[in-house]
């Protein structure tokens, strides 16, 4: 049923693509046994590419609640303009990764480029946070979002059941970790359905904003500067929110090795996704500050139902299902490209030697894709999910800094690496001293939590030479990591 990856070390660290040549028996009774590649199919063309990126940085964010970085800003015009440079500085990230997508052709995101710049103990420590806590309650935290609106339009006049809430959210991540295990073509033609449905979403509400704009409804615009003024730490909070809400633009760099033509396809796909997600973010702002107040806004719990309520009617209904839309293609998204991190952290052996078998008909990482479904579905019923986040979110932050880093070092580590599309030096410069500018300031804002989640990550050491580094293991122990 499965076939395991083979893996091919060279002198530089890297690897070849996952493959194995096994002999698989002929169905036919008479037909002898012939050889057979098993890989991950070249199946992410520009247009998946797109739907990727942008169907997993649209999440629940935008409809909900934007309010964040109005509160942090103090004024409209303070949040227009953190919005816009969010989009921005996302996108010279962007560039970045593009740049280390074709230059390192091989799928993980920043595991790989961690490995190929700093080796193998910090590329298994950000596999090892994101494997036990990350990923699982990221996943889980979009997917009770996802639960609590699919339900909306049938408790109107009542407040939704927990329960009821966490048992559609557990069938719509079981059905998300089904639909990668069985086939990645169908994956990605639902994500293109479902970026398409978040695009008709923020349509749906910059559309309406801008009618109100051209009949003259500007009073929330005037003096857009005044107001509260942001306080030292409020406006760093503030971008580290637009920071999350961009976030998203990497996973594409998961899946390198199943992307037709990626030295065109990656760069190509990066750019357009980021001014799409860039325009649309500032404009559905905008919008809503056409009909709500900054101070209404901050009191609204679900900024697109409040929006929608006061311009569309009986219209409005729609709204939660456009958003539960939108996080189910968040949670695949995620899972799609997440769950290759995992295959080639296998391949590498820094996890299970399972994690890196390939389904030999379906072509896809079964192993490395479900293996997420016991942890989230842990995260779901028992865990402070909120709390695990505040707790992380810097470690992703942190990470992505390295990576960029990463790529100015192997700018004089490795200057001969062909190149096929390369960014001017300042981007990832500016880029890397920003991420790592947001933890300094978490760390100085946010103490307890981010020290907690600094001593999580930390226990990868460690992990590290526990499960990796340490040969005299005991026989039942190395047949518990597959070895």
């Amino acid at each position: 049923m499965f076939r395991k990856a083979a893996v091919t070390s060279v002198s530089n660290g890297s690897y070849l693509q996952g493959q194995s040549n096994g002999r698989l028996p002929s169905m036919d009774s008479g037909q002898p046994a012939r050889e057979e590649k098993v890989v991950l199919k070249k199946k992410v063309t520009l247009l998946r590419g797109i739907s990727i990126i942008i169907g997993t940085i649209i999440g629940a964010g935008i409809f909900i609640s934007p309010k964040g970085i109005l509160k942090n800003t103090g004024s409209v015009g303070m949040s227009l303009t953190v919005w816009t440079v969010c989009g921005i500085l996302s996108l010279f990230g962007a560039l970045c990764y593009a740049e280390l997508g074709t230059c390192i052709k091989k799928s993980g995101g920043h595991y790989t480029y961690i490995l190929e710049a700093f080796g193998p103990l910090p590329a298994f420590v950000r596999v090892w946070v994101e494997l036990l806590i990350i990923r699982p309650a990221a996943t889980a935290v979009i997917s009770l979002a996802f639960g609590r609106y699919i339900l909306e339009p049938f408790f109107m006049q009542c407040e939704i059941p927990e329960l009821a809430i966490k048992l559609i959210t557990a069938v719509g991540i079981t059905l998300v970790m089904v639909l990668n295990s069985t086939s990645v073509s169908w994956s990605a033609r639902i994500q293109i359905f479902l970026t398409f449905c978040k695009l008709v979403a923020i349509l749906i509400i910059i559309v309406p904003g801008v009618i109100q704009l051209i009949k003259g409804e500007t009073q929330h615009f005037k003096n857009a500067f005044a107001g509260n003024d942001a306080s030292v730490m409020g406006l760093p909070l503030a971008f580290y929110s637009g920071m999350y809400a961009y976030s998203g633009w990497f996973y594409l760099n998961f899946v390198t090795e199943e992307v037709e033509n990626p030295e065109k396809n990656i760069p190509l796909a990066i750019c357009i996704s980021m001014i799409i997600v860039t325009v649309g973010y500032v404009l559905t702002n905008v919008a809503y500050f056409t009909t709500i107040s900054a101070g209404e806004l901050l009191l609204s719990k679900a900024v697109a139902v409040t929006f929608a309520e006061r311009l569309m009617g009986n219209f409005s209904l729609a709204v939660p299902v456009f958003v539960a839309l939108s996080c189910f293609g968040s949670m695949n998204g995620g899972i799609f490209a997440v769950s290759r991190m995992f295959f080639v952290a296998s391949r590498e052996g820094h996890l299970p030697e399972i994690l890196s078998m390939i389904h030999v008909r379906k072509h896809t990482p079964l192993p490395a894709v479900i293996v997420l479904h016991p942890l989230t579905m842990i995260m779901l019923f028992n865990g402070d999910l909120y709390s695990l986040l505040n707790f992380l979110s810097f470690a992703r932050w942190l990470f992505i800094g390295l990576v960029v880093a990463g790529l100015i070092y192997l700018r004089y580590k490795r200057p001969d690496m062909p190149r096929p599309f390369k960014v001017p030096l300042f981007i990832p410069a500016l880029f890397s001293f920003t991420c790592l500018f947001m933890v300094a300031l978490s760390l100085y804002s946010d103490p307890v939590n981010t020290g907690i989640g600094f001593a999580i990550t930390l226990t990868g050491v460690p992990a590290y030479y526990l499960f990796i580094v340490w040969d005299k293991k005991p026989k039942w122990f190395r047949k518990l990591l597959g070895k």
